[in-house]
């Protein structure tokens, strides 16, 4: 039987590990130096997969059975996350795209080719995991590796249109709890995350009045309740829908603080939403 808190902690690990391995490598100036930016990518890329295949060889049972594939669903009720983890894949694919973009700008790559090996460093990154999965008790899921490839053609879809992240967000919104069995684990904590689409008022020029401007609309999903799921226990299991309106706090704190954090990263208590409980 497979561990599921276990399978879903190994994403985040994956990715955190992958952030550190992109961050670190561009903050490297004397090795930087002395490479070309052709092996800086080649690196780069090499000491990511290396890391990830060392890591699960060592702690994710890699290489202990003969490959095998399964399907996990979507965002059905009785699956482990109600789909959560599903859009957890996508906002990885899609953010890790995107931290490889911008080390290849750094390195003067054309924009273009910037964005295209970006998403397919997170491609190649993503796909590498779902094979080691495959040859452990996890498999290699369908579901998982769809959401990381849309994820990372989201990822270059918004690195070429400027429009576009002027207009939208893909966010991530984490609340965690600091009572009873805190997780920490900031990517695939699902009992305390949101993943989101914010329309962002400010991108639209038609949109002049800087109170508007302020403001966003929010899509958004999560699930509650899986974590602590038991057969002994009542079904706690809720699966929900919500919109909202927000402050885009990017914005306002743009004139002190120029960051692309806030197109990542929802805050929370700063919008108001409705719900619709799907399992009501």
């Amino acid at each position: 039987m497979i561990d599921c808190s276990r399978e879903i902690r190994k994403g985040g690990s994956v990715l955190l590990l992958a952030l550190a391995l992109a961050i670190g490598a561009g903050n490297r100036p004397a090795v930087a130096e002395e490479l070309s930016a052709e092996r800086k990518v080649f690196w780069l890329n090499t000491a990511a997969m290396g890391t990830i295949v060392t890591w699960g060889l060592i702690n994710w049972d890699y290489g202990q059975q003969r490959p095998t594939a399964r399907s996990e669903e979507w965002f059905g009720r009785a699956t482990k996350s109600g789909g959560a983890d599903k859009l957890g894949h996508l906002y990885t694919g899609y953010l890790i795209s995107h931290l490889f973009s911008t080390a290849y700008r750094a390195w003067d790559y054309p924009e273009a080719e910037a964005s295209r090996m970006g998403a397919l460093s997170s491609l190649g990154v993503t796909t590498l995991m779902e094979v080691g999965d495959s040859f452990s008790p996890f498999g290699f899921s369908i579901e998982d590796m769809l959401m990381n490839s849309l994820g990372a053609g989201l990822g270059y879809a918004f690195d070429r249109s400027p429009e576009l992240r002027r207009k939208l967000d893909l966010r991530l919104e984490y609340h965690p709890s600091f009572t009873g069995d805190f997780q920490g684990d900031i990517v695939t904590d699902y009992e305390h995350l949101k993943y989101l689409v914010a329309v962002k008022a400010a991108g639209f020029d038609t949109i002049e009045n800087p109170v508007l401007q302020a403001l966003e609309l929010h899509f958004g999903y999560y699930t509650r309740g899986y974590d602590n799921s038991s057969p002994d226990l009542p079904d706690q299991r809720q699966r929900t829908l919500y919109v909202g309106i927000g402050l885009n706090v990017g914005h306002l704190l743009h004139p002190l603080w120029d960051t692309r954090l806030f197109n990542y990263l929802q805050l929370p208590y700063t919008y108001l939403d409705a719900r619709q409980h799907l399992d009501d």
